[in-house]
């Protein structure tokens, strides 16, 4: 795995900056005003992207802010120009989702993915914008998915990983009714400075009693726990090489102005003395594929790479995470050639150790 692909395999579009939420944890620097995504800039996209399309299975993921919130006649103006090979996804906290909704989520073949972060206790950081919890409201639309029939991701940001919280997790997202789950160690990241230092031992445990209540009753796709399994028997099997690609995916996120971020979606809408506003070019006068063929060239991405290097003659880990986040690494180290984070050792490095005690834990004793 050398340098980055020309061709993604999915592209992130922000319709709109706003939340209507204010979720503390938060890195996003713009939820607060409505910037709304010109439809002169999907049609840009879709450009490229409906070639790309054509040729194999492609997804646009629409992020915000609260894409919801850029309202169905907007979202559904944007989504116009693409092909019909092209996949939808939308990553939304839920609390809009309505019969209504539904609806457009059915006729546009749209698939959803709920924010939320477990239990009602587990909540407490997900806020309107008047401070009010939004735990009821978020509930109210994953009502709204399953009487519509609606299958649904979820993605839950652990803030205090430690043992005894996973199974609770686990078990509540079963009786929610989502097919996949992912779980986020809670970042520093962005606007939200809060430290993500965690006590080694607890995210290790974590880790490991999530594998151990996964596999009593696995009806969920584990996001996290199902790549860790499988980089471990392909390291069994010694084909472990085989399962990174070959060029970095440059996973494009194309802002609401037509900008676009490659490598990672939380570097969009910051600037820096150093790196500019961190954008490859921008689709309203470059078209999406040439941004991403000369993106190595953008002078933080050459950075990033040279830190890749690093992290690849430096960690015994790095078969399993490629060399990690450009984002993780700018907001925690100050720059992109630096190796190993915060992050990488909660999500990474003690996700694959966890995994690890939950096997030794349960091997069969000898004979």
């Amino acid at each position: 795995m050398r340098g980055i692909a020309a061709v993604p395999s999915y592209v992130v579009m922000q319709p709109t900056t706003l939340c209507n939420l204010d979720c503390v944890y938060c890195y996003l620097p713009l939820r607060a005003a409505d910037r709304r995504m010109p439809l002169g800039v999907a049609e840009a996209v879709a450009a490229s992207v409906n070639p790309w399309a054509a040729s194999g299975r492609f997804s646009v993921v629409w992020h915000g802010g609260e894409p919801l919130a850029a309202g169905r006649e907007h979202l559904a103006a944007l989504l116009a120009p693409f092909g019909p090979a092209v996949e939808h996804h939308v990553q939304t906290n839920a609390t809009l989702i309505d019969d209504a909704w539904c609806a457009f989520f059915v006729e546009h073949g749209i698939r959803v993915s709920v924010s939320v972060d477990g239990p009602r206790a587990r909540n407490g950081e997900r806020v309107t914008r008047g401070g009010r919890p939004a735990y009821d409201r978020i509930l109210a639309g994953v009502a709204a998915l399953r009487r519509h029939g609606l299958p649904f991701s979820a993605l839950a940001v652990v803030s205090r990983p430690e043992r005894g919280l996973a199974t609770e997790l686990y078990d509540y997202f079963l009786d929610l009714g989502c097919d996949v789950l992912g779980i986020n160690i809670e970042e520093t990241e962005g606007v939200n400075t809060r430290t993500n230092a965690r006590d080694a031992a607890a995210v290790t445990g974590f880790w490991a009693e999530l594998v151990g209540a996964w596999r009593r009753d696995p009806r969920i796709h584990l996001r996290e726990i199902e790549w860790s399994l499988r980089y471990a028997g392909a390291v069994l099997a010694g084909t472990a090489d085989d399962l990174l690609p070959r060029r970095l995916d440059p996973i494009p996120t194309v802002s609401h102005d037509g900008s676009v971020v490659v490598l990672s979606p939380e570097l969009a809408g910051f600037t820096d003395p150093r790196y500019g506003d961190f954008s490859s070019g921008n689709v309203l006068t470059t078209p999406l594929a040439e941004i991403l063929a000369g993106a190595g060239r953008t002078p933080w991405v050459g950075e990033f790479l040279t830190g890749v290097e690093a992290c690849r003659s430096s960690c015994p880990y790095f078969g399993f995470c490629g060399g990690g986040h450009a984002a993780n690494r700018y907001f925690e180290l100050g720059r992109f050639d630096g190796t190993e984070t915060e992050h990488c050792r909660n999500s990474k490095i003690r996700l694959l150790e966890g995994v690890l005690e939950h096997a030794r834990d349960h091997e069969s004793p000898a004979a």
